[in-house]
């Protein structure tokens, strides 16, 4: 198995490609549009070691530079992106020039966001070396960085030139990161997609052990889920609202914490509460949030908040979210799995009876 997969997202003001190989970064189909064009790879002090040689050698037609930025999630902040746009001017960048992300949805994230910055907007290009990212925070424009208040609050819509996901990257990732992704898979079972869902608990096995078809698989399909709804709603007006399935509740539980809980690790736990929420008021039946465990826990994934959390500091960092509107909570509930709809005007005292349902006693 040698060939890769493409995923198109087709936008009205532009198409871009997915691209996805199982064992390297496959620039072949974008590499005349950067013919001649400075280039300024961006990574961290954990990726840049394992695959920036290699990137760079890819680039072999252009003046390539770098900026390597400290790892976690606790950096995804002003100054990081300070540091990037620093290395920009630094480099006399200017609007014909290219970013590029090398390394997870922290990397991506703040990657993106200073292409939407620098001189209004520069191209940029992913390329993801973490299951979440590769599934779904590479893919479909968000970029951003977080604030004390709560994560990614400051940020802009911009989309990349291209995805570029070399599946083999996977093998250097920690299992806890490995698992966190899945749970960025989940929501997508969540959302609309029930066989997935289901495709996901029979392959288990064959996913924990990096098997390289079902990672194909299981990459591309996400990536296709998330460009039909990034197609039809690429600012997030209507239905890509539905991608935050789990998020309110899991960005909260991040600040929190102080990000002691990986994303992917927060948004499951954001799914269990939601799916409690949704069977306290009555849109789906209990056993929804059971299911949704048994998977999660299929993957060595947290069901449980840690007791030292109140759900009164999360209902308080909820109301922070980007997603509140007029004050009032906008949230992403469940009808049944597959069946997600946005919930509007929820009342503080509901929220709170399901945070407390999945706190220890």
């Amino acid at each position: 198995m040698t060939e890769s997969i493409q995923v198109d997202i087709s936008l009205p003001k532009e198409t871009y490609p997915i691209i996805i190989h199982p064992d390297q970064f496959d620039l072949s189909r974008i590499k005349a549009q950067l013919k001649g064009r400075k280039v300024m790879i961006v990574s961290n002090e954990t990726v840049a070691p394992l695959y920036l040689q290699t990137v760079v050698e890819l680039f072999n037609d252009n003046l390539v530079f770098n900026c390597i930025l400290k790892d976690g999630e606790k950096y995804k902040n002003m100054q990081s992106w300070q540091m990037i746009i620093d290395h920009l001017a630094s480099k006399q960048f200017n609007r014909s020039d290219v970013l590029v992300s090398l390394g997870g949805g922290v990397i991506g994230d703040m990657t993106g966001f200073a292409a939407a910055s620098w001189m209004r907007g520069i191209d940029y290009i992913q390329m993801p070396t973490t299951l979440l990212s590769q599934i779904d925070a590479s893919v479909g424009g968000k970029t951003g960085i977080n604030h004390s208040q709560g994560k990614n609050l400051i940020g802009a819509f911009h989309q990349p030139k291209a995805v570029i996901i070399n599946i083999d990257s996977l093998n250097t990732l920690p299992e806890r990161e490995f698992n966190a992704g899945i749970g960025e898979a989940i929501k997508y079972g969540g959302i609309d997609q029930l066989p997935f869902f289901y495709w996901l608990s029979q392959e288990v096995d064959a996913i924990k052990n990096k098997t390289p078809e079902i990672l194909m698989q299981l990459i591309s399909q996400c990536c296709q889920f998330k460009a039909d709804i990034v197609e039809q709603d690429e600012k997030e007006q209507g239905v890509r609202a539905l991608l935050n399935l789990g998020h309110t509740f899991g960005h909260a539980i991040e600040t929190a914490t102080n990000y002691h809980y990986l994303h992917g690790e927060a948004v499951g736990l954001g799914m269990v509460m939601a799916a409690e929420l949704s069977a306290q008021m009555g849109y789906c039946e209990a056993s929804i949030r059971k299911m949704l465990e048994n998977l999660l826990q299929a993957f060595d994934l947290p069901i449980m908040l840690e007791s030292n959390i109140s759900a009164n500091t999360l209902l308080r960092l909820m109301k922070s979210d980007k997603k509140v509107i007029n004050d009032e909570h906008r949230l992403i509930l469940m009808k049944g799995l597959g069946g997600s709809f946005i919930a509007e005007g929820i009342k503080d005292t509901d929220i709170l009876s399901a945070l407390n349902s999945c706190l220890p006693s």
